[in-house]
C-alpha cells in the first residue's frame, strides 16, 4: 500500500505548484504516494470560519484553536496513523528520521501558524513534533513540504537512480563530494585528473576524501 500523506493548512495553495513538479510531481502521478492538502478552515463551525484566537495570558500573535484541528485530525486519520507537527520548537529533522517516515502507511501533517497552536492540541492529537531547522517561518506548510520532499526520496521508484542514496550529503553523517562534468576545462579550470582516469576504486578514494574534508571544515559536529 503507497503511503498517503495529509496536509492540515491554512494556506492550502502554498503547496499547488510544489506537489505538481519535479521528481515528488512524477512520484505522484506514478502512484508511488499519494499527498492531499487540507484546509483547517473546513472544520471550523462558525460564519466566520475562525481558526485562530488570541492567547490566554496575553501576548502577541494568534494561536490555533483547538475545536478545527481535534475535528480535522479526528476524521482523516486511519488506525497506525501517525501525527506529525511541523514546529521550530520540535525534534531536528534528519535523512534518518525522512527515511523511517518513508516506511509509513499514513502521515496527518500539522502546519503551525501565527505564535503557535493550543497546547492541547499537542498533548492529545500529535505523535511527534519536528524542526527543520533553528529558525522560524511565518507557517509551517513550507516545513511539510520539505518533510514530504525529503521522505519521497526513500520510496522505491521515485529517484531515475537510486545510488543517489547513497551518494549525497548527510550519508554515513558525511557532506557530498564536489561534482564536475563537461567540459573537462573551463576558464582555466581543470576537473581533478582521477575522475578522468577511469579508475573507480581511486575515484571512490577521492570522493571519500573529500567528504571527510569537506565535513571538517564545515560540520564537525557529524564527525563526533
Amino acid at each position: 500500500m503507497a503511503l498517503h500523506i495529509d496536509i492540515l493548512t491554512l494556506f492550502p495553495r502554498m503547496l499547488d505548484g510544489f506537489l505538481a513538479e519535479s521528481i515528488l510531481g512524477k512520484a505522484l502521478d506514478r502512484g508511488l504516494l499519494t499527498v492531499k492538502v487540507h484546509d483547517l478552515r473546513d472544520w471550523t463551525t462558525d460564519k466566520h470560519n475562525t481558526a485562530d484566537d488570541r492567547p490566554f495570558g496575553g501576548g502577541a500573535g494568534m494561536v490555533l484553536k483547538p475545536e478545527p484541528v481535534f475535528a480535522a485530525i479526528e476524521q482523516l486519520q486511519r488506525p497506525g496513523c501517525r501525527r506529525i507537527y511541523l514546529t521550530p520548537d520540535g525534534v531536528p529533522f534528519s535523512t534518518q528520521r525522512a527515511e523511517s517516515l518513508s516506511h509509513e502507511q499514513h502521515l496527518i501533517l500539522l502546519s503551525g501558524h501565527y505564535e503557535g497552536i493550543d497546547q492541547r492540541i499537542r498533548d492529545c492529537v500529535i505523535d511527534e513534533e519536528i524542526s527543520i531547522g533553528d529558525y522560524v517561518l511565518t507557517n509551517g506548510t513550507v516545513a511539510a513540504a520539505i518533510v514530504i520532499d525529503a521522505l519521497s526520496r526513500f520510496i522505491p521508484g521515485t529517484l531515475g537512480e537510486e545510488k543517489s542514496l547513497t551518494h549525497e550529503s548527510f550519508t554515513n553523517k558525511l557532506l557530498d563530494f564536489p561534482q564536475y562534468t563537461r567540459p573537462a576545462e573551463f576558464r582555466g579550470m581543470s576537473v581533478p585528473e582521477v575522475l578522468l582516469s577511469g579508475n573507480h576504486v581511486e575515484i571512490e578514494k577521492w570522493r571519500q576524501a573529500r567528504r571527510l574534508e569537506k565535513t571538517r571544515q564545515i560540520r564537525p559536529d557529524l564527525l563526533e
